[in-house]
């Protein structure tokens, strides 16, 4: 299996796949139980620098109209202005900014994620997962990870509290990558001049 630090044929654009890729999370609800969902709508670019990993970019965008937790009540209060405020920032971003390697299929991309119109650096641990071409030819590569954040950080602060203490919602949520991500075929170089 190929590794992210010794193939150089790794290098390349590659565009997230979003019939194949999830991006995930997990909420502390009631004190007593957990909520899991994810975002169904969402693009992003991968530059991969084989020869030198730590220059490889991570591009990412999420609409956040497309919040799932099957629960048709829930998912539209999540869109509303007590947690993600839809029509006012229709999207989650993320933009890496630093990239470094704990082990030859390990890493951590650092970068800027921005919700509700507030952004924070985090630090995502990624593990590379492999490199396939499937039946129809595409090259792929894939990712796993997950990181935990403050919601109240990024300004998703709406809570209630309980009649026994504690409050609803929990303020730390995890947000879960499962990222499998397409080889771009580069462009044919341009005609020379006449």
């Amino acid at each position: 299996m190929a590794t992210m630090t010794d193939d150089r044929q790794l290098t390349g654009n590659y565009v997230i796949d979003p019939a194949h890729s999830r991006f995930g999370f997990v909420a502390r609800h009631a004190m007593v139980t957990k909520v899991r969902g994810a975002f169904n709508v969402f693009e992003g670019s991968v530059w991969v620098d084989g020869e030198n990993p730590a220059n490889s970019t991570v591009e990412l965008t999420i609409k956040t109209d497309s919040i799932d937790t099957r629960n048709p009540d829930r998912d539209a209060h999540l869109r509303s202005n007590d947690f993600m405020a839809m029509d006012e920032h229709p999207d989650i971003t993320f933009t890496s900014t630093e990239i470094t390697w704990t082990d030859q299929d390990g890493f951590e991309v650092t970068g800027d994620l921005t919700i509700k119109g507030v952004t924070r650096s985090v630090t995502i641990p990624l593990s590379f997962e492999g490199q396939a071409t499937d039946p129809f030819g595409t090259e792929r590569i894939g990712f796993e990870g997950s990181t935990t954040v403050s919601r109240t950080d990024f300004g998703v602060d709406w809570n209630a509290p309980l009649a026994a203490g504690g409050v609803l919602v929990g303020d730390k949520i995890i947000l879960e990558f499962e990222i499998s991500a397409i080889k771009q075929n580069e462009a044919a170089d341009p005609p020379p001049p006449e």
